[in-house]
């Protein structure tokens, strides 16, 4: 399929829905996060853009966009789909995303890389998991959840521009499923989020606590996932902090209904600062999302501490501060994961938000575009 007749066939879609509540140019600020003025950050509201469900594109339907970032040697976004290889092989996409300082115009998919194994190959049916990726010095770096229920762990790789295999990080026993769901990630919720810090050091979050670490969030919980340090030549953890989950905002509307709460993705500010999203759903209801500035330094390194509530060793978890709330900005967001910062044609910064559409016909590949103000470097 080409790339006009796959923008061609969303026009009518996107032209037929009701305009937001929520006006271009409309700003939102956070003068001192932590009471810290000097972390001071300020966004203002470009725009949003949807491709719907169904859309075919190198002959395999396009969505589960769940990592995104920005090339600057190109202008162009890379978009990973969370397919675990059954819709298609497991690959990422090169996107267009026309957006300047006033709107967000539209999203073009111009490419399809495929994502190989160890031996070269398209990776199995259901043997990966892909979540998040980003531009590395030395290669393009994606996660794979891997699948708690079967056993499969998660890991970090680097991979070519053409998706060839280069290297993989060093395993981390305590990531490792276990059947008896004592130890390890849960099903789902493993290596969800990464960014790069400037430094070079690579930054990779859990969705929620391994079984060691306590509960998973519920209505009354948050929960505590842990954040690994990696140096990313040497593949080395040096350091692992905790990052504390909200509990889920919003109950189902069923008392049998399904509803939860994550971290989907982190994005480096600068070596200490990082913004997060907080992703929840309820059944009936839809998805929350909000977006957090946390900062690393004062959080304790625990790199040495087996499990966060048993025994008792004083743990201190990153700070965490309120940047946006998606819905009570007036939009309605989609199952947002993915999000990058970003150059306009203008050379405005921008911060790009995605949305994984989980291939339901019920849900849409959603984009968001924030014009950067102010943000801490």
């Amino acid at each position: 399929m080409t790339q006009t007749s796959f923008i061609a066939g969303v026009l009518s879609v996107l032209l037929s829905t009701s305009a937001l509540a929520l006006d271009a140019g409309t700003p939102f600020e956070t003068a001192c996060p932590f009471g810290d003025c000097e972390a001071g950050i300020s966004l203002s509201y470009i725009g949003e853009f949807s491709l719907p469900t169904g859309q075919m594109f190198d002959g395999v339907e396009f969505g589960g966009i769940s990592g995104l970032d920005y090339d600057p040697s190109s202008g162009h976004f890379l978009a990973l789909s969370d397919d675990r290889s059954e819709k298609g092989p497991a690959r990422f996409y090169e996107l267009a995303i026309d957006v300047d300082a006033t709107a967000l115009h539209s999203v073009s998919v111009l490419k399809t890389v495929t994502l190989k194994d160890t031996n070269g190959q398209p990776f199995a049916a259901k043997s990966v998991d892909p979540e998040s990726l980003r531009l590395g010095a030395d290669g393009l770096f994606w996660s794979s959840e891997g699948d708690a229920k079967a056993g499969l762990a998660p890991f970090v790789r680097a991979a070519g521009r053409d998706g060839g295999f280069v290297r993989e990080l060093p395993a981390l026993a305590m990531v490792a499923p276990s059947a008896d769901k004592t130890t390890g990630i849960r099903n789902n919720n493993a290596f969800e989020a990464m960014t790069f810090l400037p430094s070079g050091d690579l930054l990779v979050a859990l969705e929620a606590a391994l079984y060691q670490d306590g509960p998973a969030a519920s209505l009354v919980n948050g929960s505590l996932a842990r954040m690994f340090r990696y140096d990313a030549k040497s593949g080395a953890v040096t350091a692992q902090y905790v990052y504390p989950i909200e509990p889920i905002p919003q109950a189902p509307e069923r008392a049998d209904g399904w509803n939860d709460n994550g971290l989907p993705e982190i994005l480096a500010l600068d070596d200490h600062r990082v913004l997060a999203i907080e992703r929840s759903f309820a059944q009936d209801f839809g998805s929350s999302i909000k977006l957090f500035m946390i900062d690393l330094q004062g959080g304790t390194d625990v790199s040495q501490i087996a499990s966060l509530v048993a025994g008792d060793a004083r743990v201190v978890p990153v700070r965490k501060s309120q940047i946006l709330d998606l819905r009570a900005m007036g939009l309605v967001p989609d199952n947002i994961e993915a999000m990058t910062f970003a150059k306009a044609k203008d050379g405005s910064e921008l911060l790009v938000l995605a949305s994984d559409n989980n291939f339901n016909g019920e849900q849409k590949t959603q984009f968001v575009a924030f014009k950067v103000v102010k943000r801490p470097h």
